[in-house]
């Protein structure tokens, strides 16, 4: 072939190449290198609560390479939500573990829980080190990641585990809890919570300080529990971002434990995050609505049948099987994730599952093997694998190294003192 004919052929065959869209990728596709790049970061685990509840925190004997048939507890059934393969299984790369206690424990007995639980959390590490790594900053995070090991880190689940301390919350520190939420369900002395009696209008001045010396010295303040007035002093006082562990959106969903428009609306100046939590009762308004229904039958039934336990339950078996309990789906929990995205932005969006915190998550999101379906769920939506990475862990370690950056800025600033309780 001559050659400039052959030099028409390579210019032409490039052309047509030059023209031809390449194929884009489909949902799953999208997702899948979503979360190849950046793994799943879930901002609240429940398992050291299961170790407790299940196993007495005897854990020699615990096999966390297959959870399905874990006895029961008095809450929850046979089988837990949460193992290392179920975990992999859901590009799940870093995980914030909680070290929950009991909202109705004396306090002083909570904070010997709170250090139980993060005993047990950290020997569970340590009996799979191939798998987990402990972490303590976004370094760690980096690292563990790099390595392929689940990322743990732990979290204090209610502002009870520090007994009204400052010198606690800074132990607790030193000890690697790198968030506390201020409330779980009952109002403390110094912070009102989304599911009690409101005392102090939001927090108390000591509470405001609680604030500002957690982020003095770097951990994050979770406002995932509290209620409207305790998030909006909170956001007043912080100058590093925030974040909710397990929250989801109020617009969507009314339950107290979601959070309102007007608190989305201030994340954008505080840099703060939405971890969208996976819990039914927080995500489908119709489910919301259904539980209170049921509430008010059983407390009718046992106003008429005073004393007489089988006819209240005979007239339940009635009610359930005539009202049928509304499914939860993957599309209502991404319909959270769009409302924070509207009003907040991609940028203050993350994901907290609250597994083994609950019965089950949405349908097709039983366990924590359900993120991919999720990311795919979004990815048909229209977000990018872009916006997707930041969703699964780019927004929560931009947080963590903003909060780290705070408390470095601020390590010559003297701690918050108050006087000794007693």
């Amino acid at each position: 072939m001559p050659r400039f004919r052959a030099a028409l052929l390579v210019t032409a065959l490039c052309a047509t190449a030059l023209a031809t869209p390449l194929a884009a990728k489909s949902p799953e596709e999208t997702a899948a290198a979503a979360l190849a790049a950046a793994p799943v970061w879930d901002g609240h685990n429940d398992v050291p609560e299961q170790l407790r509840g299940r196993y007495g925190n005897m854990i020699n004997q615990f096999d966390f390479t297959d959870t399905s048939k874990a006895p029961p507890t008095d809450w929850s059934g046979v089988g837990m939500h949460t193992d290392l393969p179920r975990l992999r299984k859901g590009k799940v790369g870093a995980q914030f573990w909680s070290v929950y206690v009991d909202a109705d424990l004396p306090q002083a007995e909570a904070v010997v829980v709170t250090l139980e639980q993060i005993d047990v959390l950290k020997r569970l590490v340590a009996r799979y080190p191939n798998d987990m790594m402990l972490a303590t900053s976004s370094a760690d995070v980096e690292v563990a990641l790099k390595q392929g090991k689940i990322a743990s880190l732990m979290g204090m689940e209610g502002g009870s585990s520090i007994d009204g301390s400052l010198g606690v919350l800074r132990q607790m520190y030193d000890l690697g809890a790198r968030y506390l939420t201020l409330t779980h369900s009952k109002t403390l002395e110094w912070a009102d919570s989304a599911t009690d009696e409101p005392k102090h209008g939001g927090l108390t001045d000591f509470g405001k300080d609680v604030v500002r010396e957690m982020q003095r010295i770097g951990m994050l303040v979770d406002l995932s529990h509290v209620s409207e007035d305790t998030m909006f002093d909170a956001l007043d006082v912080a100058k590093a971002p925030v974040i909710f562990s397990h929250s989801g959106a109020r617009g969507i969903n009314g339950h107290a434990r979601n959070v309102p428009d007007g608190v989305l609306s201030r994340l954008k100046a505080n840099g703060g995050i939405v971890m969208v939590v996976g819990l039914p009762g927080y995500l489908g308004e119709k489910r919301r609505q259904w539980g209170a229904d049921r509430v008010g039958e059983e407390a009718r039934l046992k106003s008429l049948w005073l004393g007489e336990p089988a006819q209240v339950k005979e007239g339940m078996d009635a009610w359930m099987k005539a009202h049928p309990e509304p499914k939860v789906t993957i599309a209502d929990m991404a319909d959270h994730i769009d409302h924070v995205r509207d009003v907040a932005g991609i940028d203050h969006i993350g994901l907290g599952g609250d597994y083994d915190g609950m019965d089950s998550g949405p349908v097709g999101m039983e366990d924590v093997t359900g993120y991919p379906a999720l990311f795919t769920e979004l990815a048909r939506r229209g977000y990018s694998q872009a916006d997707l990475e930041k969703i699964a862990s780019r927004n929560m370690m931009r947080v963590l190294k903003a909060a780290e950056a705070y408390a470095a800025a601020h390590r010559a600033d003297p701690p918050i003192e108050y006087p000794e309780k007693g």
